[in-house]
């Protein structure tokens, strides 16, 4: 999961001290004593219900500061928009409608039941429910699953989503897509079959432990043909579930009311308790944290965390309204092989050593606002994951940095009185420049001279994402993060370190990590069956992955996310990298 799919401000350490001292106060282990006035108390909503409730009607008004990606189901890879989905879209299998832990589960959507799988995890069939209806009343048949997955393989003209369907289902891209497909309705993917409208069948080449986890996300969403617009699909989405569009202005707002056709007894999973839900888009992030504090609106969509005025004003007056849940993003430094020094690993050693843990988890907000300080490069969220697992001494000392060893690491790489070197940081994310000036202090220290680099955050893809690019400049140093698009090893570090993400363009294995051995574990664990074993072969993956010292975790992300006073049924969930489950939502009229 890119780390465009979530953003923070900046917050400096004087701030970041007051910051957890407020958070302290407020009894960060959950259940503070309620503010006057304020919401059910603080973190009320973190891995439980916070003012439950089935009621419906009302309007439940979000805010943002940025747009989708792309509202189009086959195209939107940002975190919020897989979870404001579940509005208009629905998939064979999604996630548990439950907080915390339990959201991971998956659960039967439009499917009666999870898949019956056979011949050894290459096939998976489906059965769809009855009553399964788009905004016009017409059927959703197993076609329309069918067509809507096979727009992802059209990726001329609907770029920028995940395709791990595409490279499950079809490793070799020998399917063109529906828009250059011969087949009489445009359904010539020969691995997903639909002998009638209520039964489908996937047929993998080879097995893979995660495909169900592929199928919930919104990618697998149905399309119907004849309302298909290409790439103007995203303006307007036609819906499959409980909510219609009724309008949207780019980067402004967007209305969403009542599908009169869809049908609770069809759908296990959506509350639909809102009668109408309002979406307003501005730039000023400051701002929109007035007009939540105020009530103006009930929650950020982008969930990216109050910020640092705001957070302190509503830390001493409306505690109650905070919440505080991990997010499942590791915030991180990556060291690419090709630039000179980090072809060795010496070097590299000596830039984790130096740097200073605890001064980065401050430039990131403190142990709340930002987060624990990382071990490992597997977040907690992903089974397997074990973050007492610390290779490097993250932990020791309070997360000082260990001059000795990085001096002893210098020695060793051919530097003994340090190097020059450059941090690549984006220019629109102010607390990963201040996490990059926190490094680059720390490591002049030991004699290593880093220079700070600001690109344009909109052109990544083209800058950090374009390996002769970075070798060109120098970027010895990246400053990024990612979270996972499903919770495992698979959906979290496959693109950051399997050899077959290494591209020209778009690449996001920066470090150019090229080990067979940890791509071999990727082929193991996709094809264990047995979620333990499968999760102890990526715990395995991830010490390999460690020892190559190609990264150097900052924290394991949290966030202070802020809900009014007026939402019901709201609780965090582990599926959305800890944000509000959005179809549970209701609102007090």
């Amino acid at each position: 999961m890119t780390t465009h799919r979530t953003s923070k401000r900046r917050l400096v350490a004087g701030s970041a001290v007051v910051v957890a001292a407020l958070l302290t106060t407020a009894g960060c282990g959950g259940g503070g004593k309620k503010s006057e006035g304020s919401g059910p108390g603080f973190n009320a909503a973190q891995n439980k219900i916070a003012n439950p409730s089935d009621k419906k009607g009302g309007t439940l008004k979000f805010i943002g500061t940025q747009d989708a990606d792309s509202w189009d189901p086959q195209r939107g890879y940002y975190g919020f928009v897989w979870d404001y989905a579940r509005y208009y879209t629905r998939q064979l299998i999604t996630y548990k409608p439950a907080p915390g832990e339990q959201s991971k589960e998956l659960v039967p959507d439009m499917a009666t039941a999870k898949a019956k799988i056979s011949e050894g995890g290459k096939r998976y069939e489906y059965t769809l429910r009855p009553d399964l209806t788009w905004q016009d009343g017409k059927p959703i048949t197993s076609k329309d699953i069918k067509y809507g997955i096979e727009r992802i393989w059209a990726q001329d003209v609907l770029s920028g989503g995940p395709i791990y369907l595409k490279d499950t289902l079809d490793p070799k891209g020998e399917y063109k897509g529906p828009y250059k497909d011969k087949h009489p309705e445009k359904l010539g993917l020969k691995a997903i079959e639909t002998p009638d409208d209520k039964t489908i069948i996937f047929k993998l080449p080879k097995p893979n432990s995660d495909f169900e986890q592929m199928l919930a996300m919104p990618a697998a969403s149905p399309a119907r043909q004849d309302k298909d617009t290409g790439s103007r699909y995203g303006q307007k989405p036609f819906s499959s579930g409980p909510y219609q569009w009724v309008s949207y202005e780019p980067k402004k707002s967007m209305v969403l009311t009542r599908n009169p056709h869809w049908k609770k007894s069809s759908d296990p999973v959506r509350k639909a308790l809102p009668d109408k839900i309002t979406l307003t888009l501005i730039t000023n992030s400051d701002e929109m944290d007035k007009r939540l504090i105020k009530g103006d609106y009930d929650i950020d969509l982008n969930a990216t965390g109050i910020g640092q005025a705001g957070r302190v004003e509503a830390l001493r007056k409306h505690k109650g309204n905070l919440d505080n849940p991990m997010t499942g993003f590791i915030r991180y430094a990556v060291f690419p092989q090709t630039v000179k020094p980090f072809d060795k690993i010496e070097c590299r050693k000596a830039v984790i050593y130096g740097a200073d843990k605890q001064s980065l988890q401050t430039a990131r907000g403190g142990p709340q606002a930002g987060g624990d300080i990382a071990t490992n490069m597997l977040p907690p969220v992903v089974k397997g994951s074990d973050p007492k697992y610390d290779p490097y001494g993250a932990l020791e000392n309070g997360g000082a940095p260990n001059t000795a060893k990085a001096k002893e690491a210098l020695k060793k790489c051919g530097h003994p009185n340090g190097f020059k070197t450059t941090i690549a940081v984006r220019n629109n994310k102010p607390v990963e420049v201040a996490t990059a000036e926190s490094l680059q202090a720390s490591l002049k220290k030991i004699g290593i001279q880093a220079e700070i680099e600001q690109y344009d955050g909109s052109m990544t893809t083209g800058i950090i994402g374009n390996p002769e690019y970075v070798k060109k400049h120098n970027f010895g140093i990246i400053i990024m993060g990612w979270g996972p698009d499903f919770p495992t090893g698979q959906g979290f570090s496959q693109p950051l370190v399997h050899s077959k993400y290494i591209l020209d363009n778009g690449n996001n294995n920066y470090s150019m990590l090229n080990d067979p051995e940890i791509d071999a574990k990727f082929t193991q664990a996709q094809s264990e069956l047995d979620e333990d074993k499968a999760a102890k072969i990526y715990a395995e993956m991830n010490k390999l992955v460690s020892e190559h010292a190609v990264y150097l975790p900052f924290v394991f992300e949290k966030n202070v996310i802020w809900r009014s006073s007026r939402l019901t049924n709201v609780y965090t969930a582990d599926s959305f990298n800890g944000r509000y489950d959005y179809q549970a939502l209701g609102v007090v009229k």
